[in-house]
């Protein structure tokens, strides 16, 4: 088995059955009671990695590898409770009576879409990036078009969106699909852990 943590989070997968998988959460759930800590019931299941599941905002699921007919892979990628997530916010930040400006609402939306892109900039998230790109980027010019109500689409065009980037002034909107994406490299044992395995393979804590 393998566990992947972040703080009170994490995951543990194994090689094995159903039933093994069963097995170790009440395993699990006594490990953690010393330390003040019990399972959710809401958050905690047992699945196949073919199925996938939601982890930290992450969407992890194996599949088969395209264009690689009989191979298959693990991939991680947006959730789509996070994707939605940030859709709201933005949503939220370009309703007509917000900002008064157009530099204001950019600044906004940057520091939303930096963070979010940014956390997920180590998975397969090429083809989010895009789609939230796109949904951002209407959502402004809708904004602009209540705004500025009197202006004619030429007009509007010609003033903010100079060669198709948004901009007020210095403040240009940022766009996902401009950060680059770093897969990110499992370092597997390298990573501290306050467990040592035994001789017959099971953990045990360290003194």
């Amino acid at each position: 088995m393998r566990l992947i943590r972040y703080a009170d989070d994490f995951v543990v997968m194994i090689h094995g059955t159903r039933d093994d998988a069963q097995a170790l959460y009440g395993e699990v759930a006594t490990v953690l009671a010393p330390m003040g800590l019990r399972l959710s019931e809401e958050k905690t299941r047992v699945c196949h990695i073919n199925e996938g599941f939601d982890f930290l905002g992450w969407r992890i699921q194996r599949r088969r590898k395209r264009g690689q007919e009989g191979k298959w892979a693990v991939y991680t990628y947006p959730s789509k409770k996070a994707l939605l997530s940030v859709m709201d916010k933005v949503r939220e930040l370009t309703r007509r009576e917000k900002h008064k400006t157009l530099a204001l609402l950019l600044r906004s939306l940057n520091a939303v879409l930096r963070g979010w892109c940014n956390y997920f900039r180590h998975g397969v998230c090429s083809a989010t990036f895009g789609y939230l790109d796109h949904f951002v980027w209407w959502r402004v010019v809708g904004w602009l078009r209540k705004r500025h109500a009197g202006l004619n689409w030429g007009t509007l065009r010609r003033r903010y969106l100079v060669n198709w980037q948004i901009r007020d002034g210095r403040t240009e909107m940022f766009r996902p699909v401009s950060i680059p994406i770093v897969r990110y490299r499992f370092r597997g044992a390298r990573i501290s852990t306050p467990w040592t395995m035994t001789q017959s393979g099971s953990a045990a804590p360290m003194a």
